[in-house]
């Protein structure tokens, strides 16, 4: 099968041939890490701020260690999946090969995202900060135009629409393609996709009421297994740029599209489709229990 030739050539290629950006300069080495300093510093800033913020906030853990434990789990294995998604050799890939960018992708909105979630960093965060700037930001934070603006976004319809609008523009052939020419396109697009996925999966963990979250959740994988068999089932190439080097790795341009469609179609919706199940499990255990079934928790 060629799928199959084409893992083996995967590994064969990367040591006989010299890498390409997606920009068109060559790499120094073979499936390079990226050094982007508009990624790095972001992700580095990050961790940094986090590491200082929990070792700061151990001594008032008490009765909540073990959940706080949890959460800083969460937030580093999120920080682990972007990183690798955003400057591994993954990354590299991705600018080879139309399937990988979209595992890329899907690494960043379906993994990363819910897991940073699940940790509900800000706590964390706003304890590295020095204490006057810690009361300061704590103040523009609770601030009511901020927290208005907070609660738009992470509604559930809202974040809903706005990350199927992100997903469906970033995917439009002609958007997607400018992002491959352009490095400041590229860095835009996979901000989009994180940002609008945070609010997205923020929505459905800790606002939204927990039977609407999952129909929030079914909706989105509708949708994006829809883009997905649209771009697998494409008689023709529409992506011309992502696809221009798939020869190098064993496939068309056309397969390396098909590939991609499923990755988006298949994986990325079972994903989505086991976050509402899950949902909906949580959903129907606290109705019998007669709870309020969903959780109202707004970042502090």
């Amino acid at each position: 099968m060629r799928t199959r030739s084409a893992i083996i050539v995967f590994a064969a290629t990367a040591i006989s041939q010299p890498a390409i950006a997606h920009d068109g300069h060559a790499h120094s080495s073979v499936l390079p890490w990226t050094a982007d300093p508009w990624i790095l510093s972001p992700l580095v800033l990050s961790a940094i701020l986090y590491g200082c913020g929990s070792l700061r906030f151990r001594p008032r853990l008490t009765a909540s260690r073990r959940a706080s434990q949890r959460r800083m789990t969460s937030f580093w294995a999120g920080w682990c999946v972007l990183a690798g998604a955003l400057i591994s050799p993954l990354h590299w890939l991705g600018e080879q090969l139309f399937t990988v960018h979209m595992i890329e992708h899907e690494l960043v909105m379906a993994v990363s995202a819910p897991l940073i979630v699940l940790a509900r960093p800000s706590a964390m965060l706003l304890w590295s900060l020095p204490k006057s700037i810690r009361r300061r930001t704590g103040q523009a934070v609770s601030n009511k135009a901020v927290r208005k603006t907070w609660t738009f976004l992470t509604n559930g319809t809202v974040a809903t629409l706005v990350h199927g609008a992100a997903i469906w523009a970033w995917h439009a052939p002609v958007l997607f393609d400018a992002a491959i020419e352009s490095v400041s396109l590229h860095r835009l697009q996979h901000l989009c996709f994180f940002v609008t996925a945070f609010l997205f999966w923020w929505s459905v963990i800790w606002k939204t009421n927990r039977g609407l979250a999952a129909w929030h959740l079914f909706l989105t994988m509708l949708h994006m297994s829809i883009l997905g068999a649209l771009i697998a089932l494409s008689p023709k190439v529409l992506y011309g740029l992502q696809t221009q080097t798939s020869g190098n790795w064993g496939l068309s341009p056309l397969e390396d599209q098909q590939l991609a469609g499923l990755v988006m179609w298949v994986p990325a919706g079972i994903v989505y489709a086991a976050a509402a199940l899950a949902l909906v499990a949580l959903w129907i255990r606290d109705s019998a229990k007669g709870g309020a079934g969903g959780t109202r928790i707004i970042a502090s």
